[in-house]
């Protein structure tokens, strides 16, 4: 695991810092652990409304912290079904459980069998993390 950063293995995520858990009922999207620590305390969540169609990498919404807005893009094509209302009066959710009560949407997919294997894997990921971090240093 990279220092401190939480990737849970059951998820698929794509270079922007955005995961992907499959479900019974869809796709749940959100952020990860890697980017809600990058963006600090987030202070509000810009969801879009349920019936929208994504196309995948298409931004759906912004995460404002004290220190930054940030896009969010969909991992993968579908209609939104669900949208995360806790984050209306408690956008800090997304960073105490990004993986959990931190969620963003759920989705309904188009084309998840052709565009999941375009997402990363855990191990993918945290290579990428890494490569990323030590080109900052």
């Amino acid at each position: 695991m990279l220092e401190g950063h939480e990737i849970p293995g059951d998820l698929k995520y794509t270079k922007d810092h955005e995961w992907l858990r499959i479900e019974n009922n869809g796709c749940r999207v959100g952020i990860t652990d890697y980017a809600q620590n990058s963006l600090h305390e987030v202070v509000y969540a810009d969801l879009p409304k349920v019936g929208r169609r994504l196309a995948q990498k298409e931004s759906f919404g912004t995460v404002e912290s004290v220190k930054a807005v940030s896009e969010v893009y969909s991992p993968i094509s579908g209609e939104v079904v669900e949208v995360n209302q806790k984050l209306a009066d408690s956008p800090e959710l997304i960073n105490k459980e990004p993986y959990g009560e931190g969620w963003l949407i759920l989705m309904k997919p188009s084309k998840l069998e052709e565009e999941a294997g375009e997402l990363m894997s855990a191990k993918e990921y945290e290579e990428f993390l890494s490569k990323l971090t030590e080109e900052k240093k």
